[in-house]
Formats: C-alpha cells, structure tokens, sequence
C-alpha cells in the first residue's frame, strides 16, 4: 500500500522525527500517527472531567430552603 506525502511541511516533519529517533520514515509516520491518535482516544469528555466537581456538589445535604428571584436579585444589588 502506497502512501504519497506531496506536502513539503509533513514530509520534512516525518524526516526530522525519523533521524531524530533512528527510525525508517515509515516507523516516524506510524509513531506520529499513532501518538497522536492515543491522544485523541484518552480525551475525556467534559462531562468526565468535571466528575469530581459534580460529585463534591452531590455530597453536600440539602438544605430544604428554597432560593427565589427575589433572593438573588437582592444578593446581586438589582432590588
């Protein structure tokens, strides 16, 4: 399987990273690639990084009372 880099940037990328770590130019695409995909895949989503956040909020008891407009427009100034 053919792959043909016209790009002259990525071409001279792979060749640096290729003599950089001793490696064929097909090894250098493969571990770019490959780093750079394991990257992608151990993003957590937003909701996941805010885990400990959501679950800290979820800890606290509730306290039964009940904030309105009016309150937070008086903790605000705009009365």
């Amino acid at each position: 399987m053919a792959l043909h880099i016209r790009d002259e940037e990525a071409d001279r990328l792979v060749r640096r990273l290729a003599e950089r770590k001793h490696i064929s130019l097909t090894e250098a695409i493969k571990l770019g690639v490959g780093n750079e995909l394991k990257r992608e895949d151990e993003k957590l989503s937003l909701w996941d990084r805010i885990r400990p956040i959501r679950e800290r909020i979820a800890s606290r008891s509730d306290t039964g009372l009940k904030a309105d407009k009016a309150f937070y427009d008086e903790m605000s100034g705009d009365i």
